[in-house]
């Protein structure tokens, strides 16, 4: 009973963040997480690396032994530990720490040299992030929510830049760098996203009215998903508004305006 107890309330602050200790636990985390990310970048300097290559290594080697016990701690209080491993934050956890590992065991060996690319993946630590952040989560839910939406949009985009690389590769040919339908419609990803490295232009007039169209029509292509994402955010953030969890009793359904739990009278 005593070791179901514990579990229970090391879940609540290893998985929750609605107590101090469990706010105190995420901000650790996040503390650790971006030592840890400037770690990599620092280590990625070579003559950082060479100067303070035993500071680093020493870093990156506490950094892997917590992240280590925070996430078997994780499998250890998660009522269904496979459902944990196999989620996208159980999938980011593990490929914090495994790199470092791989790379004790395959260090020096030529034929796993490539083994030491994989250390680089501890930057996907910085993903951990959005776990203890409010904020990050409501933009993931946001993103969740309108994955169909952008989807239906970017296959209408895709089809756009077929016609239109096609249209171009006839239209100007050969002369003017448009060699194959695949380089046109490179040409019109670049130009319709208003990148435009320069590498092929078209120089005739037909097409240079085309490439007009395509620059405007950019703008527009521009502010549809980042209207359909503002919209699924304001829809998130009203929802968490009226759906706020008092830390006293654990009471849902606050309304918006709401300081103090309806219920307990906890502050909200």
């Amino acid at each position: 009973m005593e070791r179901m107890m514990l579990k229970l309330k090391l879940y609540r602050i290893i998985f929750g963040s609605d107590t101090p200790a469990g706010k105190g636990f995420d901000l650790t985390l996040i503390f650790i997480i971006v030592i840890s990310v400037v770690t990599v970048i620092l280590e990625s300097i070579p003559s950082f690396r060479s100067q303070f290559h035993g500071i680093l290594d020493s870093t990156e080697w506490i950094i892997t032994i917590i992240f280590t016990i925070e996430y078997i701690a994780r499998i250890w209080t998660h009522p269904k530990p496979f459902r944990y491993i196999f989620s996208f934050y159980g999938v980011i956890d593990f490929m914090s720490i495994i790199p470092t590992y791989l790379d004790l065991f395959f260090t020096g060996a030529m034929g796993f040299a490539v083994i030491r690319t994989l250390r680089l993946l501890r930057i996907f630590r910085i993903l951990k992030i959005t776990r203890y952040s409010r904020e990050g989560s409501v933009i993931v839910d946001a993103l969740r929510s309108s994955r169909y939406k952008i989807l239906v949009f970017l296959f209408a985009i895709l089809m756009v830049v077929i016609i239109i690389g096609t249209l171009m590769y006839l239209v100007e040919g050969e002369a003017s760098g448009f060699t194959s339908i695949p380089s046109g419609i490179y040409w019109a990803i670049t130009t319709l996203t208003t990148v435009g490295f320069g590498d092929i232009t078209p120089i005739t007039s037909l097409g240079k009215f085309i490439a007009s169209f395509v620059m405007i029509m950019g703008y527009g292509v521009i502010a549809v998903p980042t209207g359909i994402v503002t919209f699924e955010i304001a829809s998130s953030i009203k929802a968490m508004k009226e759906k706020r969890e008092c830390s006293g009793c654990g009471h849902h359904q606050h309304d918006a305006d709401a300081f103090y739990c309806k219920t307990c009278g906890e502050k909200l």
